[in-house]
This record gives C-alpha cells, structure tokens and sequence, in this order.
C-alpha cells in the first residue's frame, strides 16, 4: 500500500498562529521552559473569565441546549442577533437572514464555498486574519492581496483594490477592526469600499469580530449600514468581546436586495444543514451577551484591562531603538515594525524563531498575516499590564545587538 499523501490544495494552506513554532514553544514547555504564549487572541488564558451574563444564562437555560436546533440558529439567539446588528443600522433583515456557525470562522467557510468556482478571484487585506486566504484557497479559489497602508493608519488603499479588480473578481474581504493591525476604519474609507463593491458588482464579506473593543472615545461603524442597496455578509461572535473562545460562537447576517443573494443563499443553507447544527449551548448565551454591553465596555475604557495593556505595550515598544508602530484604537493586537536594515533581517519566521528561544517569547511573524514583507510582527496584548511590560523590554534586550544570521 502506498503512503497516504495531503492533497496538493493544501499547499498553500498555513496556520502560523499555532504552526511550527507553535509546537516548538510546546516542546520547549514540556522540557520545563515557561513560554510567553503571545501568539493567539484567546482571553480565557489570561485570567479573562466567564462573564456573571453568560453564567446565570447557562444556569437558567441548560436543558434548552441538549438536542439539535434549527440548521440557522436557535429562533432566540437569530432574533437577538438581529436586534442587534439592526441597532448597528443594518436595514431590512431578518432572523431568516442570519446563520449561526461554530465560530466566525466555521461561517467564513460557509460563506465562501457557495460563491466561488475554480480560479475565481477574492479581494483579501495584507495584513489579513489568514483563515481568509486559507478559506479561499479550500474553496477553489484564489485570494488577491490589497494593501493595507500603515503610512495611514492602516486604512485600506481603495487605489490598489481598484487595480486589482479583474473579470475573476467575486468578493471584497473587509476586516473591521482589522487583525493583526488592531486599528479601525474610518466612515469614508468605508463609504469608498462600499462604492467599489457596488461598482464592480462584487460581494461585499464584512468580518466585525471585534467591533465591541474600540478604545480612545471611537466608534465602529457596520458597512452594511452605509451600503442598502448591495448584497453584504457580516460576520460577528462572541468569542473576544464576551471572552468565549472556547464556545465557538459566531454568525454572518446577509444584507442587501434579496434577490440579488436568494441563489446564493441556497448554497449556505445546503451546508448549514449538512451539519444539522452548530453547538446549541453556545447559542443559548446569546440574547444574555448582546444585552450585556458593559463587559467588553469596562474592558476597554481608561482603567480597563484592555486598555492598560495596551498602554503599557506601547510605553515600552516606544523605547525600543529599531521599532516602529502605530498605536492600535481596537481589539487586543499590535502589529509593530522592525527595521529591517538595522537587523538585518530578511526572514521572519527566523526572527520569531530566535526571539522565542532567546527570550521564551512566542509571537507571530507578519508572514502569518500575509503581509508580504520580512519587517512586522503581531503582539497579543491580553497578560496583565506589568507581564507585557517586562515582556516588550525583554524583545528590546534581545534586539539590542541582534543581527540575523
């Protein structure tokens, strides 16, 4: 019998958030070693706990959760998702438009496998979430990297899209806020995407995971509220604003004329139901979540852990010769710059390498991300504010004398 080979569409497929050096930092662990695991956003290992909201919400309802539900959702957490994307000011939705999914990224699959044949053509941000690309990639298709531009904050170049856009061109991925930059778009690059996607008659896919984390006074803005008159899948869970990981919690709502998107909404709705259902407990925690805005709200206020963590981040990284970064407005990352010429350094994963044998520090390249380019890199900023202090200064005695080989 010959060896059982991995299919040759798996070639392009990478998951650098826990790939190789990932396992490395385990094996280093097993041997004794404490590793600073700052490579993935997962709350619950940083001391975040069960919100008292989802607690009582478990207590109260376990017994609602031990059979299969609806192949879209429980009715209760469909209404109260669309009583809260509505309150976001998406228009003319309703339960039956919204899919509940284990996870964001169970409904990333979802939403792309229906929509693409081979070779066709998906809109992606570098630095993007790399279930994207890899999602695109299983699904036949082949994702297109937009620049996100760092000179402006991050804000997607509306110009470069434009010049990517080809007779293949299905979708526009969207990340907002986007990971790993943490930084949150403004109204009128918004305003500009939406026109793209109207203009060129493209799908417009909208990953919101992290809207209830903006900081310094901002405000998210769904781009479903600003675009009425084309179809949008939103997506969105409860995964970092509730804490909840663990319950792979997520769902995409579509938005537009209806009957711009009732084919492709057959697509989804074949593979909703192969799978009977996504996990019913989770569900169940929904309506008590979206009620329950302060728990994401104190994290993120002055004084908050989210954001004292990111203070004390970027206090250190600014003392940090050979770094550069922009202070992120959202979520729990930061995406700093490392010169290159200074270091240098023409590997990335090599740099993360080193550093996490030199230091115990796990991070991940911005290869991860798909950024095209051996200078950046993703902090998680989720320990207490006095563990990434010690941290990031610990990356600058690295750095100080670093010289890649």
């Amino acid at each position: 019998m010959k060896a059982i080979a991995t299919a040759k569409k798996m070639n392009c497929i990478h998951s650098d958030i826990r790939g190789p050096l990932y396992i490395e930092a385990l094996h280093m662990q097993e041997q004794g070693e404490k590793v600073l695991r700052l490579n993935t956003g997962n709350p619950a290992a940083f001391g975040f706990g069960l919100p008292e909201s989802i607690k009582a919400a478990l207590e109260n309802h376990l017994g609602d959760g031990v059979g299969y539900c609806d192949f879209k959702g429980m009715p209760r957490a469909r209404e109260a998702i669309c009583e809260y994307e509505m309150g976001k000011g998406i228009q003319g939705i309703t339960p039956e438009d919204i899919f509940i999914g284990n996870g964001v990224s169970e409904v990333v699959s979802f939403a792309l496998q229906p929509l693409l044949e081979s070779g066709d053509e998906v809109l992606v941000p570098a630095p993007d979430y790399s279930i994207w690309a890899n999602s695109v990639y299983l699904a036949g298709g082949r994702p297109v990297f937009y620049v996100c531009d760092e000179e402006a904050d991050w804000q997607p170049d509306v110009k470069d899209i434009r010049s990517k856009i080809t007779p293949r061109t299905k979708a526009l991925v969207v990340i907002n806020p986007n990971n790993p930059t943490g930084m949150l778009y403004s109204k009128e690059v918004l305003e500009e995407l939406v026109q793209v996607a109207r203009e060129f008659g493209l799908l417009a896919f909208v990953d919101e995971i992290y809207d209830r984390l903006v900081m310094d006074g901002l405000e998210h803005i769904s781009l479903a509220s600003l675009a009425e008159d084309i179809p949008v899948v939103t997506m969105n869970g409860l995964s970092k604003s509730h804490f909840l990981c663990g319950y792979r919690c997520g769902w995409m709502v579509i938005s537009g004329p209806r009957r711009l998107t009732e084919d492709y909404r057959q697509g989804i709705i074949k593979l909703t139901s192969l799978r009977l259902c996504a996990n019913a407990l989770a569900q169940i925690v929904i309506p008590a979540a979206l009620k329950d805005m302060e728990t994401p709200a104190s994290a993120v206020r002055k004084g908050g852990r989210l954001y004292e963590q990111r203070e004390a981040t970027v206090r250190e990284l600014s003392k940090i010769n050979g770094i550069s970064f922009v202070k992120n407005n959202s979520a729990f990352y930061i995406f700093p710059k490392l010169d290159v010429e200074k270091f240098q350094i023409r590997d990335d994963r090599k740099f993360a390498s080193d550093l996490l044998h030199a230091t115990d520090i796990l991070i991940v390249p911005g290869s991860g991300f798909d950024w095209p380019r051996p200078d950046h890199f993703r902090i998680v900023m989720l320990p207490q504010a006095e563990v990434l202090s010690d941290a990031v200064r610990r990356m600058g005695e690295f750095l100080d004398g670093y010289r890649q080989k």
